[in-house]
């Protein structure tokens, strides 16, 4: 479980690919990450992966087919800049959202045009998340957790703070950058409980 506040931009050192799947090494220079223990979580541009051998200043996690299939990882290569957010541990403050580092789909950057000290970014969605999204709601978008400005048709916008845009990749984002996306949590089980609300029964009350 995530919070969505990324702690720190990693770089790929190395991308090996291991007869199909892919290994990659992560740099934690310039984070604020400790480090990690293996078999520990870590969101890696808002995909939840487990950390394997684990040094001091870099770290290996092995990324699954299903995983470069559903996400952004398999553009990835030596040099790229990732959001890194280590999972949460108990006590720890939340001050973003519930995120799972599961990730609903791929979107990608249309515009990105200033507001202000701030920006504005607009990402096209696939169709089937857009119902998952709500004006003033939540949304992570590689990792990041974000608060949606307008929802119009198959794309949404947020404003991004220059705090956030130092702190994370969405610096780098231009028009056709592809980004990883997870929908609220809450959003996608009331879905779930409307679908399946006529087929389950009910549970009966013992008087």
């Amino acid at each position: 479980m995530f919070s969505g506040l990324v702690k720190g931009i990693g770089r790929i050192l190395h991308d090996t690919d291991m007869g199909g799947d892919l290994r990659l090494t992560i740099s934690l220079e310039q984070t604020a990450i400790e480090q990690l223990e293996p078999g520990a979580s870590i969101a890696v541009n808002g995909v939840c992966l487990t950390a394997t051998e684990c040094h001091a200043d870099r770290f290996d996690v092995d990324v699954s087919t299903e995983t470069l299939r559903l996400t952004t990882l398999s553009a990835f290569h030596a040099g790229a800049r990732v959001n890194l957010e280590p999972s949460l541990r108990l006590g720890d403050p939340m001050h973003g959202h519930w995120v799972l580092g599961h990730v609903d789909g791929v979107g990608r950057v249309v515009d990105v045009k200033p507001a202000a000290r701030s920006s504005i970014v607009v990402i096209e969605l696939p169709a089937a998340l857009i119902p998952y999204v709500a004006q003033k709601g939540s949304i992570a978008v590689d990792g990041v957790s974000l608060t949606v400005n307008a929802v119009d048709k198959h794309r949404f916008e947020v404003n991004i703070v220059p705090h956030t845009s130092e702190m994370t990749v969405i610096s780098d984002y231009q028009q056709g950058t592809a980004v990883n996306i997870e929908v609220d949590i809450i959003a996608r089980y009331v879905d779930q409980l409307l679908s399946t609300s006529q087929d389950v029964p009910r549970p009966q009350l013992t008087p």
